[in-house]
């Protein structure tokens, strides 16, 4: 059954809808109360004129859908298979950061308490998420100091001679060895560290008064003292939130900043009226996402609070938001039972609302100028810096960065790009075909395209660059230096930068790698080379392609011509997706007696080679 067949035959139930490509990749998940009439309004005439939904029909050759009881149980459905599948027209989220949470160990004969910031399926009782950060390692600071409950790593199924400092210092029962505490002991302070963390602070004191009482009527003193100064700081701890709770409300405020296809969003957690922290979010593909009129910042802001919200243990109690979306009152009513209490969520549109959702409107604006533009300090002070920094004899004034690209060790390329005096140099630019590497080897590729650079810039008698900084890990920096001196440049200022971890490694100090605020202008800079570098290689890659792909076999196929064999691998990517295609998918290509002649051909290649 085709698409346009199976689209006829839905239901007009809520549920969930899935688009798949030709490789049978989910590229798009949407929700809708009644399947029937949401995917067919993307048929409807002026629909596919919208820039996504016209590469999304394009792309798409199946579908595949699932009914559920109502929009709440769709609403859930669809954030759960976008974080499974994450299909590439969806808005994804990409955290910043991940808030911790305070893990009690239950299956052990002596739990404990850890600051984790992942949540397993490992029966353990997870409380949190804690922000700012450093709130829940103080509250496991309490824990230890006051309940005597260890964060150790010591294994406590065996018994030990001696206990740990942790035991002299008055912050752990000692469970390690056996003389030290009863399992009723312990089981007393775990049950009391449970009463904590979930919030049960009057519980607790009444506890803890009744065990106070019944010890200094056994004359227990010193045991009754400790119980009296454990309700004193439960009590404590209990005013606090009481006084914080009658500041105001808890509130997150979100708002965003979008040019040129690059996004940043700011998350602002707010309690009693003051900001207690902030989170960034930044989508750098949004390209292919936006319609003719733009992002749809609607459909944009229902997904991230979405993805935000329904997976998560915390959901404040009023959410402001800049736009208004479809699914907004529903996704209120879900909120409302995730939390046990109403959730709003709010677009302000005067007063007070209003001046602090432009504010995180604002800080959006900066933290897109800081991770999407250079801040650029004067360049004698960023010279500086950068001296400093990568310990270089004299002020840098030019730096050559080196990136490999390739498919699988097809056509291998490098590129090598120019920063000089505060610029990019386009017109020192150079690329380079990777002859003497056979396979995959980005080592050896890299040792080549750097002999073969700078034994010409000695040959002409050229000035070394102030620093080569290669785009890789140690693997590339070493194969790099292997180049230079094997070419008796062995004083050379080498430095790499690794993708992931945007860590920068010395040439010859590997051990002490270089970790710079993200934010630091010098980073920036050194990002921007680096991606000038890889963009540089990655566009030279694709023209190799190209003409390596004009040559294919599919010009040999009966009425195949340039012009279609190039659409067909613009559409599928590569000539094996080609062969992998069914008749379906080559059908939304080319015209069915076209695709019956691929089929054919390639069939027939396949028996040959068989035989």
């Amino acid at each position: 059954m085709d698409l346009n067949q199976k689209i006829r035959t839905l239901p007009a139930d809520p549920g969930v809808y899935l688009y798949k490509n030709a490789e049978g990749q989910v590229i798009y998940v949407g929700k809708a109360k009644n399947l029937r009439a949401r995917v067919r309004s993307y048929f409807v005439e002026g629909a596919a004129e919208n820039a996504k939904t016209g590469s999304l029909l394009r792309e798409a050759v199946d579908l595949e859908y699932i009914v559920v009881g109502n929009e709440h149980e769709a609403l859930a459905l669809e954030n759960n298979l976008i974080k499974q599948k994450k299909p590439r027209y969806n808005i994804l989220l990409r955290d910043d950061k991940t808030y911790p949470y305070v893990k009690l160990t239950a299956g052990e004969r002596f739990p404990r308490v850890y600051v984790t910031r992942r949540l397993r399926k490992d029966g353990s009782e997870y409380y949190g998420p804690y922000f700012p950060a450093n709130l829940a390692y103080r509250v496991v600071d309490i824990v230890h100091r006051h309940f005597l409950v260890p964060s150790c790593t010591i294994d406590l199924t065996r018994d030990h001679a001696r206990p740990c400092l942790q035991y002299y210092i008055k912050r752990c029962l000692g469970p390690c060895v056996s003389s030290l505490t009863t399992p009723e002991r312990y089981a007393e302070a775990v049950h009391d560290v449970r009463l904590f963390l979930q919030g049960r602070h009057g519980d607790l004191s009444k506890s803890l008064t009744g065990r106070m009482l019944k010890a200094a009527e056994a004359e227990q003193f010193e045991l009754a003292a400790k119980y009296r100064d454990l309700v004193s700081t439960v009590e404590q701890l209990s005013e606090k939130q009481r006084m914080d709770a009658a500041e105001g409300d808890d509130v997150d405020v979100l708002n965003f900043h979008f040019e040129d296809h690059l996004l940043a969003t700011n998350l602002f957690h707010m309690r009693g009226g003051k900001v207690l922290d902030r989170r960034e979010f930044f989508w750098e593909d949004l390209g292919e996402l936006e319609g003719e009129r733009g992002l749809e910042v609607g459909e944009f802001f229902s997904a991230l609070l979405k993805q935000l919200y329904l997976d998560s243990q915390y959901v404040p109690r009023t959410i402001f938001v800049p736009v208004e979306f479809e699914d907004l009152a529903a996704l209120e009513d879900l909120l409302s039972e995730k939390r046990g209490a109403r959730v709003h969520i709010h677009v302000p549109e005067r007063g007070e609302k209003r001046s602090i959702l432009d504010l995180v409107g604002n800080n959006a604006k900066q933290s897109y100028d800081q991770r999407f533009r250079v801040v650029k300090p004067r360049t004698d002070v960023l010279k500086s810096v950068m001296q400093d920094t990568f310990m270089l004899p004299e002020l840098p004034n030019r730096i050559e960065c080196f990136d490999i690209s390739h498919i699988q060790g097809a056509e291998t390329v490098a590129s090598m790009v120019v920063w000089e005096d505060g610029k990019m140099r386009n017109s020192e630019y150079r690329k380079f075909m990777i002859k003497g590497v056979t396979g995959v080897d980005d080592f050896a590729s890299m040792r080549e395209v750097v002999t073969r650079r700078y034994k010409r810039v000695q040959e002409e008698k050229k000035p070394m660059p102030s620093l080569v900084l290669i785009d890789g890990g140690i693997g590339q920096l070493h194969s790099a230096a292997e180049a230079l001196e094997s070419l008796g440049l062995t004083s050379q200022p080498l430095a790499s930068i690794a993708k992931r971890e945007e860590i920068i490694y010395l040439y010859g100090q590997e051990d002490d790698p270089i970790v710079l605020d993200r934010h630091s202008p010098m980073l920036q800079l050194i990002q921007q080379v680096r991606d000038e570098a890889h963009r540089f290689a990655v566009t030279y890659h694709r023209k190799r392609r190209q003409i390596r792909d004009r040559k294919t076999e599919l010009r040999e196929i009966p009425g195949i011509g340039e012009t279609t064999t190039l659409r067909l691998l613009q559409h599928f990517g590569s000539l094996q997706a080609v062969k992998e295609a069914n008749l379906a998918a080559l059908t939304s290509v080319v015209t069915g007696k076209q695709a019956e002649s691929i089929l054919e051909y390639f069939r027939n290649a396949q028996q040959a080679g068989r035989d």
